[in-house]
């Protein structure tokens, strides 16, 4: 199972989302620790600014961006929709 940990800015950004979002999260994290690469998550690589990092989907608009801190922990970087995220 891959462990997980939370930026002090993904906490900030998650607080801010109404409870149906904070519910879907909770529930996608909870499937991306048991197998990262559900077709569900939809996880892939991002490009320009964040080429370093991945994402996966919460909803249809909204995403988790993280990176590998190591082969079996991650680090939730930041969460939001898409244009939140990119733009």
């Amino acid at each position: 199972m891959i462990n997980v940990i939370t930026t002090k800015n993904f906490d900030k950004s998650f607080k801010k989302k109404d409870k149906f979002v904070q519910d879907k999260a909770r529930e996608r994290i909870k499937l991306f620790r048991q197998d990262p690469f559900n077709i569900l998550l939809n996880n892939h690589t991002l490009i320009g600014e964040h080429k370093d990092k991945r994402s996966f989907n919460v909803t249809g608009d909204y995403r988790i961006i993280f990176c590998y801190t190591n082969e079996n922990t991650v680090a939730f970087l930041d969460i939001g929709t898409h244009s939140e995220l990119y733009e």
